[in-house]
């Protein structure tokens, strides 16, 4: 398919044609769902952890004795019934990663990117430079795009006066095109590739 491409001032450069096996797929919702799970599963730290009964420093001797008392029978003052004791069944320190394979995340990509330009939300532009680094600049050029939340994917060598510029903008996250990934795209409201970043994922798919 054939899609504009813009310059950052918002006037049209040309058109340039995208593959159908990368832009062009019927979005399955269920694909895209696990690749974010994962994502989010492989970000979690796992450090949570509370003391059962072994980790509990207090006498191990009996309470009172077996027979005669009239109450139940208890053993040490670590069981999780009585006040300070350890607890039962709670978390434990782990990792909550799971795999995909490779050609299931890769899918899942492609799927995301089909979302974006199913919901006409994807913006492709000739060069991400800036000639120099204020914000105030760059911001006016966002709203004539009408780019209010977006993703930027860049060349993996992105304009360094452009990243300094862009830095300070809300909503706007900026990554070279080595860091793209579903739940990133999925965040922002609007996806914007530069026709670099576009070579390198044909490239990447073929």
């Amino acid at each position: 398919m054939d899609i504009d491409v813009k310059s950052l001032d918002g006037k049209k450069s040309g058109q340039m044609s995208i593959s159908d096996s990368i832009f062009g797929l019927e979005p399955r919702l269920d694909i895209i769902q696990r690749m974010i799970r994962y994502q989010r599963a492989k970000k979690r730290q796992g450090t949570h952890q509370s003391k059962g009964r072994s980790d509990i420093k207090c006498t191990g001797s009996r309470l009172y004795r077996q027979k005669g008392t009239g109450k139940a029978r208890h053993h040490a003052r670590s069981a999780p019934q009585f006040r300070g004791g350890g607890k039962a069944h709670g978390p434990n320190s782990r990792d909550h990663a799971h795999s995909l394979t490779k050609k299931f995340r890769s899918l899942a990509l492609r799927h995301a990117l089909s979302g974006k330009v199913k919901e006409e939300t994807l913006v492709i532009i000739d060069h991400f430079t800036a000639e120099s680094p204020k914000t105030s600049l760059l911001w006016n050029q966002f709203g004539r795009l009408g780019i209010m939340n977006a993703l930027m994917i860049g060349h993996s060598q992105l304009d360094h006066n452009f990243k300094l510029a862009v830095r300070n903008i809300p909503n706007i996250d900026v990554l070279p095109i080595q860091g793209i990934n579903v739940y990133d795209l999925l965040r922002r409201r609007t996806l914007v590739l530069s026709k670099a970043a576009i070579e390198v994922l044909e490239e990447r798919f073929k």
